[in-house]
């Protein structure tokens, strides 16, 4: 059984020190700040046409602690934007929270990988539609794919093949994974990534993460088969107009 559930655009705004930035392969030491207040940059993005927005605290997903509630809880009260929002969710207060903050799915990263046990219990409390596992990828010399965790500073010993055929096997809906090699790279999607999900786990919906460019990739992204595609960096620098992707 594949997912059926409507492509859609996910314009991504990351924060960190209360900023709008953008990483280069996941690497907190090469940061591109931007100047849009990211409450101001989330209505730009809702009076565009967009109906979900991805939203990541930077810093929390490396140290924990997700920081973002107040600007969560603002950006619904002030735009009709569904919310997909994560970093650092480590325990079940922090989906609490976020939840109350208006927010519509909670991104679960890291404890994804490290105790899928525990997001399998979520899963299965809040129901699926509500959780996203984010997956943040590298390939080894091998030729296989295994998960990074903690803002991508470590490496699981799990392969990503046994990470999402495992949540394949227990009710998760939305999946979202970046190649971290081509995350703020502009060198666009690992499309051969995403044909590897779609063997893995054909029923899950894929949201393709990390190296959009341009319009092309928007399509090809539908064309292959994801239920989705997150634009970062190319809507911060102009290479992709959020109405035009939203037409594709």
């Amino acid at each position: 059984m594949t997912a059926r559930t409507a492509f859609q655009v996910y314009p991504a705004i990351d924060v960190r020190g209360g900023r709008v930035v953008r990483l280069a392969q996941g690497d907190y030491a090469r940061e591109t700040p931007y100047a849009q207040d990211p409450l101001a940059l989330a209505r730009a993005y809702a009076a565009a046409g967009a109906d979900w927005l991805h939203l990541v605290d930077l810093d929390a997903a490396r140290d924990g602690g997700y920081g973002l509630s107040s600007l969560a809880t603002e950006i619904k009260a002030q735009t009709r934007l569904s919310l997909q929002t994560g970093g650092g969710v480590r325990e079940e207060s922090d989906i609490e929270r976020l939840l109350a903050a208006g927010a519509d799915r909670i991104v679960v990263g890291s404890l994804s990988v490290n105790e899928p046990h525990r997001v399998e219990a979520w899963l299965r409390r809040y129901g699926n539609d509500k959780i996203t596992v984010a997956l943040d990828a590298r390939r080894t010399d091998d030729g296989r794919w295994f998960p990074a965790t903690h803002g991508w500073t470590r490496q699981s010993e799990r392969s990503l093949a046994d990470v999402v055929r495992f949540y394949a096997h227990n009710g998760l809906r939305h999946l979202l994974c970046t190649d971290i090699a081509r995350d703020g790279m502009l060198s666009g999607p690992n499309f051969p990534l995403y044909a590897l999900l779609r063997q893995w786990a054909p029923q899950v919906a894929v949201q393709a993460s990390g190296g959009a460019r341009d319009l092309g990739d928007v399509r090809e992204a539908r064309r292959a088969g994801c239920a989705g595609i997150v634009l970062g960096k190319s809507l911060l620098e102009g290479r992709v107009g959020l109405a035009e992707a939203l037409a594709c």
